[in-house]
């Protein structure tokens, strides 16, 4: 990966509020769930129900997804090698901040490359962080093809298509694993669920 300029003129500030506080206040810890996959394996669709899940429970969530952050923070990133690691630098970035925020906070990308995964990993010790597989056969992520990418792509309108034309390197130890093409949605949830519970990130008693 690109190493980046330092910038030798820069100070971070000191925060007097810390994270264990903004955890008291909240009743809950902050964490960062990856949720990696195929396009269309359904990482958006299970994130966000999550999400909808927690805020019943009182938990504070948010989602990064990737089509919207490509619509303005990643505007002018395309879908290159370079430019696909260099979205995903940002929303580890991003995302990290939200964690220290207080956030329970869920990527859904599909971040195929092993190394940019690897990246927000490093990025992200210390922290609470997991990385869940949205496991689901290239077979039915096309058959499904809600934006119509794979149809596009077979037809040479795009390049670059993860799992076509470009690879995607599946994980080799995600902390999750949830199939999409065997569970519900309703059921997916469930599993999202049971590991932040089992994980510590939220308790039982909401």
């Amino acid at each position: 990966m690109t190493q980046l300029k330092q910038m030798t003129h820069i100070f971070p500030f000191e925060s007097i509020i810390k994270c264990d506080d903004r955890h008291s206040l909240n009743g809950h810890r902050s964490g960062l769930i990856w949720f990696t996959g195929l396009s269309g394996s359904g990482k958006s669709t299970l994130a966000h129900a999550v999400e909808a899940r927690l805020h019943d429970m009182g938990i504070r969530s948010y989602v990064l997804d990737g089509d919207n952050v490509r619509g303005g923070l990643n505007k002018d990133l395309d879908l290159s090698p370079e430019d696909r690691r260099e979205n995903i630098r940002r929303i580890a970035e991003v995302a990290k901040l939200m964690v220290d925020a207080g956030l329970l906070v869920f990527a859904a990308f599909i971040a195929p490359y092993r190394e940019s995964r690897g990246f927000v990993r490093e990025l992200m010790r210390g922290w609470p962080y997991h990385e869940c597989y949205v496991k689901c056969s290239l077979g039915v992520c096309e058959q499904r093809d809600p934006k119509g990418l794979y149809r596009r792509a077979r037809l040479g309108e795009i390049t670059n298509m993860t799992g076509l034309s470009d690879p995607y390197e599946e994980p080799e130890a995600p902390d999750l694993v949830v199939e999409t093409d065997a569970l519900s949605i309703e059921d997916s949830v469930e599993r999202v669920i049971d590991f932040l519970h089992r994980s510590g990130l939220i308790s039982w008693r909401r």
